[in-house]
């Protein structure tokens, strides 16, 4: 299983920008697709951008325009460049992984906080 660990998360305004990182251990991540999802306080887990080993991408409605996914195979890290937040941006991230062929997410970063407020 591959171990992801989330960073840059933190208290930003609305309007500003925080870029997460996600680092992945293991030797699969180039052929991997990787995630973000957040939760917010009693809301459910949402999907908020996927990335493709091949690079493609695709976003929540919500955050179109304002994010963007990226990822750096040579190290083994995928980011999520975040623009014009907003306060109801604010939840917990959360890294994941799986490999192209498989159903479900395998593997979960611990998440990292991410608050905007004025």
């Amino acid at each position: 299983q591959v171990q992801l660990v989330e960073s840059g998360g933190g208290l930003v305004q609305p309007g500003g920008s925080l870029r997460l990182s996600c680092a992945a251990s293991g030797s699969i991540f180039s052929i991997s697709t990787m995630g973000w999802y957040r939760q917010a306080p009693g809301k459910q887990r949402e999907l908020v951008a996927v990335i493709t080993s091949g690079g493609s991408t695709r976003y929540a409605d919500s955050v179109k325009g304002r994010f963007a996914i990226s990822r750096d195979n040579g190290r083994s890290t995928v980011y999520l460049q975040m623009n014009s937040l907003k306060p109801e941006d604010t939840a917990v991230y959360y890294c994941t992984q799986k490999t192209a062929w498989a159903a479900d997410w395998i593997s979960w970063g611990q998440g990292t906080q991410v608050t905007v407020s004025s």
